[in-house]
C-alpha cells in the first residue's frame, strides 16, 4: 500500500479550500451586484462611482471563476493566495470607495492590481 507523503495531504486540502472559497467569492459577487444594480441606483448619484462600483463587480466576479483553475496548477496555494488578496484589496477598495466613498482607500487599489496578475501568473507556473 502507497503511502500519502504530508505535502500530498496538504496540497489537497489547499485545492478543496480555494474550490469553496471561489464558490463563496462568486456568491458574494453575484448578491454584490444585485445589490449594485437595485440599490445604488437611488443611493449612488456620481456616475464615477457607480462605474468603480461595476469595475469592482466585474473583476470580483471574473477572479472568482478564475480561483476554480487553481486545483490545476503546480502551486495552487500560491495561486489561490494571491488570487484571493488580489479580490480583497481590489475589488474590496473599489466597493468601499464606491459605497462608503472611503477615497484614502484606494491608494490600495493597485497593489490588489499587482497580485490579480501575479495570481495569474501563478496558475501558469
Amino acid at each position: 500500500m502507497a503511502t500519502i507523503s504530508r505535502f500530498t495531504r496538504v496540497n489537497t486540502a489547499s485545492r478543496r479550500f480555494f474550490l469553496r472559497i471561489g464558490a463563496l467569492s462568486g456568491a458574494s459577487a453575484v448578491l454584490l451586484g444585485a445589490h449594485g444594480a437595485h440599490a445604488l441606483k437611488h443611493s449612488v448619484h456620481d456616475t464615477y462611482r457607480a462605474q468603480v462600483f461595476d469595475i469592482a463587480k466585474n473583476y470580483h466576479f471574473i477572479h472568482s471563476l478564475a480561483l476554480f483553475a487553481v486545483p490545476l496548477c503546480r502551486q495552487p496555494l500560491l495561486a489561490g493566495t494571491l488570487l484571493t488578496s488580489g479580490i480583497v484589496l481590489f475589488s474590496g477598495t473599489c466597493y468601499l470607495h464606491s459605497l462608503y466613498n472611503m477615497y484614502k482607500l484606494r491608494r490600495y487599489t493597485p497593489i490588489g492590481g499587482v497580485l490579480l496578475v501575479a495570481g495569474w501568473l501563478a496558475l501558469a507556473i
